[in-house]
């Protein structure tokens, strides 16, 4: 059986129910906490849920000693742009520790933040950071695109004894889908095929799933058969299941909402022409923003960040590259 909820919801009850199976997980943030009313201080009080002040620095260097210190915080960033403060602890920190002292040390923290907010947000507050934190050995980096995705995930990222930057897409947030019924459990590294196909390869992340799925039922209402692969994590990256799917179709679309060169699309592209180039009929294709700043005005947004629109014409030109080599 599965329950319908919102991706938002789903997120909050796989929180609440791992602070009621684990009394270590702590959950603390900026705008948290502020009443006797807060749902979470009502079910867990003041000392597993806190309000603290505005220092993204101290915020995630609390994490760190706390998690080390044998806690597993979560901490609430709300914006994945309010982490930059606070990098050293992010990549140079939080990852490192249980390396340096040979497997030792535990790191158990959740950096969890929103991001790629497309909607008049601008320049500061619709960027998309991961791929600054991808090749970062240590820490795994979550992009649910689903309302059963973000719960399991976000019950493995509290469970996982390793730092994880937890990002939610602002424009799935009130997006409702089915979520199993039980504890259900999204592994780190398993990417999931969200339609199957077998012209042509379509991978993308976060929001991007939802605009490549509707690409899909366009491109099949012309006789093209799309299959559409969500990585899940972005670190763990799970290349074995994308390069399956190439080897199937034999083309692939990767669409990203970050800048080509700052994107997990560049990633996947240079491990596919590595394990798979040899499966692939055409070209790779990346459909990504433009290399600018998102812009406020609205018509300004659309034409910088990836569309159905072009998502749909990324593939015709694959199929159109390998019938003309024909």
């Amino acid at each position: 059986m599965a329950r319908e909820m919102m991706f938002a919801e789903a997120i909050a009850v796989a929180i609440t129910e791992e602070m009621q199976r684990d009394p270590n997980v702590v959950f603390y943030g900026q705008n948290m906490a502020m009443t006797d009313r807060d749902p979470f201080v009502r079910k867990f009080g003041k000392d597993r849920v806190r309000i603290t002040p505005i220092s993204e620095t101290a915020e995630l260097g609390i994490a760190v000693g706390a998690a080390v210190s044998g806690l597993r915080p979560i901490v609430e960033l709300y914006m994945a742009e309010f982490m930059l403060v606070a990098f050293d602890e992010v990549i140079n920190e939080a990852p490192r520790l249980r390396y340096m002292s040979g497997g030792q040390v535990k790191v158990p923290c959740v950096f969890k933040a929103g991001f790629g907010f497309a909607a008049g947000w601008a320049g500061q507050h619709s960027n998309c950071t991961y791929g600054a934190m991808m090749g970062i050995p240590g820490l795994k980096v979550a992009l649910p695109s689903t309302a059963a995705d973000a719960m399991g995930l976000m019950r493995s990222a509290i469970r996982d004894d390793n730092p994880v930057v937890y990002l939610h897409h602002y424009m799935l947030t009130i997006d409702k889908g089915p979520v199993p019924d039980g504890e259900h459990i999204v592994p780190f590294g398993v990417a999931d095929v969200k339609r199957a196909g077998t012209d042509v390869t379509i991978v993308a992340t976060a929001w991007m799933v939802k605009k490549s799925l509707a690409a899909a039922e366009i491109l099949a209402k012309e006789g093209i058969s799309a299959e559409v692969v969500d990585p899940r994590t972005v670190a763990p990256l799970d290349i074995d299941t994308i390069v399956q799917s190439v080897k199937k179709t034999g083309r692939l679309v990767l669409v990203d909402q970050a800048p080509k060169e700052a994107s997990a699309a560049a990633v996947i592209a240079g491990e596919v022409a590595e394990r798979g180039f040899n499966y692939l009929k055409a070209p790779v294709k990346m459909v990504t923003a433009l290399d600018t700043s998102v812009p406020y005005s609205e018509p300004m947004e659309k034409y910088v960040l990836p569309s159905e629109e072009k998502i749909v014409q990324a593939v015709k030109s694959v199929l159109a590259m390998q019938a003309a080599a024909v």
